[in-house]
This record gives C-alpha cells, sequence and structure tokens, in this order.
C-alpha cells in the first residue's frame, strides 16, 4: 500500500500541476524572443531555404541559446526579480516559499534571477514543445479504435465505430499506450517541478547579504516602534495625570469657586488636544505617514510644563543655569521628555500639595536635569524599582551616552540624569 500511495502522489498532489503550468508558462514568454532571433537569424542566413523547411537544427539550437540569453537579461530591470519571486513562490512553492521575504540589495541577486530566467525560458520552451507533442499522440492513440484510417484526410478525422488498424496490433490497446503516455507527461512534470522547487532558492532566495540587510531594517522598525511607545507613554501619560487632577480639582470646587474651576476646565481642554496632537502624529508614524509631524518639544518648553502642573493644583519651581539654548536638539527633546515623566510622576505618586523642584544646568561637556518632589509615606515602597516609563527613559539616556539616577532620598524622589553637551554615544 505505501509503494502505492508513493506512486500516486505525484497524481493527486496539486503541486505537480501547478508546477508544470508554472514551466510552461516559461515556454509561453519565451516564445517573442526566440521567433525574433530566428527570424534575424533566417534573414542574415546565406543559404536560401523554403518556407516549409523551416530552420534547420544548426539554426534552432543557437537561436534558443541567444533567445535564452536575451530574455534572461531582462532579469536584470528593476522590479523583474520581484514578481518573479512572488510567481515562483505560488505557483512553485518549496523551500522559497517558506523564506521570509527579503529585497534584493544589489546587481548579484538580480544576476542569479537573470540566470534562472533563462532556465526558465529554456526549459519551459521544451516542456511546453513535449506537452504538445505527447497529449497529441495520446489523444490519436485514445481515438485509434474509433479511426478507420489513421492518417488524416482533409484536416479531420473520419470517426467510425468500427475502426481497424493499431499501433499495438490490438485496436484496444493503443488507448492504454496514449494513458501511459499521459502518465509520462504527469511524471515528468513532477519530476522537474519538484527539481525547480529545490533549485529556486538557489537563484531567487535572499542572499546572505539580502538577510543581514531585512534584519538590519527589522530591528530598526521594532527601535522606531519602542521609541514611539516611549514616546506615547511620556507624553499622553502626561496630559491624561493632568487631565484626571484638573478634573478631581474642578469637581471638588465647582460650587463654591466656580473661576477655578473654569480655569481647571481650560486646561484640560488644551492639555486633550495637545493629546490628540500627539497621538495623531505617532498613529501616522505607525501608518508609515511622513505628511506631517507634531512639535518636538525641548527644553525651552519647560515653562509650558511648569505652567499647566501649576494649573493642575501643584506647586512647581523651575530653574535654568547656563546656555539652555545651546544645547543639540536631540539632547534637549530628550531631556524635556525626562522632565515631563518626573512630573507625571510627581502628580501621580507624589504627596498631596507637594511642590516640584525642576533644575537645568548646562556647561561646556554636559547637561543636567534633576527633578525631586516629596513623596506620600505610603508609596514609596512601591516606588523603590520605578516604573516602565523610568526603565525606558534610562535606557534613551544611556544610548546618547548619558546616565539616568532615581530613587528615594529620604521623604524625596530624585529624577536626575546627566547627557553630554553633544549627546555623544
Amino acid at each position: 500500500m505505501r509503494i502505492l500511495r508513493l506512486a500516486a502522489a505525484p497524481l493527486l498532489s496539486a503541486d505537480t500541476y501547478t508546477r508544470w503550468v508554472y514551466i510552461v508558462l516559461g515556454g509561453v514568454l519565451f516564445m517573442p524572443f526566440l521567433i525574433a532571433v530566428l527570424v534575424l537569424i533566417s534573414l542574415l542566413s546565406p543559404w536560401d531555404l523554403a518556407p516549409s523547411q523551416g530552420p534547420p537544427l544548426w539554426q534552432l539550437l543557437p537561436g534558443c541559446l541567444i533567445a535564452a540569453v536575451l530574455g534572461g537579461a531582462t532579469g536584470l530591470l528593476p522590479g523583474v526579480r520581484r514578481q518573479q519571486v512572488q510567481l515562483t513562490r505560488h505557483l512553485v512553492g518549496g523551500p522559497l516559499a517558506e523564506e521570509p521575504p527579503a529585497p534584493a540589495t544589489g546587481w548579484p541577486s538580480r544576476a542569479r534571477a537573470a540566470c534562472w530566467l533563462a532556465l526558465h525560458f529554456l526549459i519551459g520552451i521544451f516542456a511546453a514543445l513535449a506537452t504538445m507533442v505527447l497529449l497529441t499522440d495520446a489523444a490519436s492513440l485514445a481515438l485509434s479504435p474509433l479511426v478507420r484510417d489513421p492518417s488524416l484526410s482533409a484536416g479531420r478525422l473520419v470517426l467510425l465505430p468500427s475502426g481497424t488498424g493499431s499501433l499495438l496490433g490490438t485496436r484496444w490497446a493503443d488507448p492504454l499506450l496514449g494513458a501511459a503516455l499521459v502518465l509520462a507527461l504527469i511524471y515528468g512534470a513532477a519530476l522537474i517541478g519538484a527539481a525547480a522547487a529545490r533549485a529556486a532558492p538557489r537563484f531567487l532566495g535572499a542572499s546572505a547579504a539580502d538577510r543581514l540587510a531585512a534584519l538590519q531594517s527589522r530591528a530598526d522598525d521594532l527601535s522606531e516602534r519602542n521609541r514611539l511607545a516611549a514616546e506615547l507613554h511620556d507624553s499622553i501619560g502626561h496630559a491624561l495625570s493632568v487631565v484626571a487632577l484638573q478634573a478631581g480639582a474642578a469637581a471638588r470646587v465647582l460650587d463654591r469657586d466656580p473661576e477655578f474651576a473654569r480655569t481647571a476646565l481650560d486646561a484640560i481642554a488644551e492639555q486633550a488636544r495637545t493629546a490628540t496632537a500627539e497621538l495623531d502624529h505617532v498613529l501616522g508614524l505607525l501608518r508609515e505617514e511622513r505628511r506631517g509631524r507634531a512639535p518636538q518639544r525641548t527644553l525651552a518648553d519647560l515653562p509650558h510644563l511648569a505652567e499647566a502642573a501649576r494649573s493642575a493644583g501643584t506647586g512647581l519651581e523651575y530653574t535654568a543655569d547656563g546656555p539652555i539654548g545651546d544645547v543639540p536638539p536631540v539632547v534637549s527633546r530628550e531631556l524635556y521628555r525626562i522632565c515631563q515623566e518626573g512630573v507625571t510622576n510627581a502628580l501621580r505618586h507624589g504627596a498631596q500639595g507637594g511642590r516640584v523642584r525642576i533644575r537645568v544646568s548646562a556647561d561646556a561637556g554636559s547637561v543636567r536635569v534633576t527633578v525631586a518632589n516629596p513623596v506620600a509615606p505610603g508609596r514609596r515602597a512601591a516606588r523603590r524599582r520605578g516604573g516602565r516609563g523610568l526603565v525606558g527613559m534610562a535606557e534613551r539616556v544611556r544610548l546618547l551616552g548619558g546616565e539616568l539616577r532615581y530613587g528615594a532620598d529620604g521623604g524625596t524622589w530624585l529624577l536626575e540624569a546627566e547627557i553630554p553637551g553633544k549627546g555623544e554615544r
């Protein structure tokens, strides 16, 4: 039974027929190149041949090779390799379909694709001819018991129920031979298709350089997504914390201090607009839309951050020493995010009514930021290790060549970051 299953597997497998379609399709695409080359050879040939004779063998074989080289050269054109890979993945399958897609990085990959296209053309034209001949002979043999004269008469077969003449001596044996030809064609298609599936990765698969470039691109994408996640955590988290505190404060004093409640509601609206702009920016990047960018806040925007914190009912002292405006933009943006995270943590976890102190000092060598706030006694143990936002900030500061320190010092939570003035890695 196992032998029978193995013998029947090519007949029942869809891969056999899709791969044969792929091979024959190469012959179909090869015909314009072959006809053009044979016409040119016949025009340049010194021998005058009758049209019925057709091109001799010494013209046909070199013509096939020349046409295959010309057709294969189209594989060097931009975009051709990509379509080859897609078509081969869908119709041939095999190891190539299991490989992760990796775009070609240079001419060697295109050259391999051109060689594959030339082989596809050559094998395809002979496979197409074999298919035509074998199917025609199989059909003739299948009809031979019904044919009075096996030869063609006036371009059509004369069918009679009592036909005579057989290639095997028995008129009912010829259909068996025709079936054998069909089986031979199917098994040949399975063999050639399996060989194509095994060889395709060598010609169309990703090279080591292609795989390395794809991995680097994926690493860059993951790094960008992590950066966007950190940006969302810093900006949206801060805005939502301010909104929550403002809403709570407005609810408490709505009856006795309507003016303060109105101011709090205005601050909530402003923070909501800021959060919406930040969120739209990040979602646009995730959709690969590069049409606009949200404003990148720097140390120059710290007074606005302090004003937003004060409007939420938190006292905040902000001092700056040194040439803050000369800090490189990438360092200035990161330090602003650190201050924003520090204020957000103070609003969430700090002692109610406590005062937050932000100090920024810059000199020729480095820039230092310190955020300090009192911690509620019940929350000191929970904040000892820091949250995900602090871990993300520490990673980003390290990439800029700096150092981030945080922890409780008595009843005060300290967040300190120091980055070289040029943000050197």
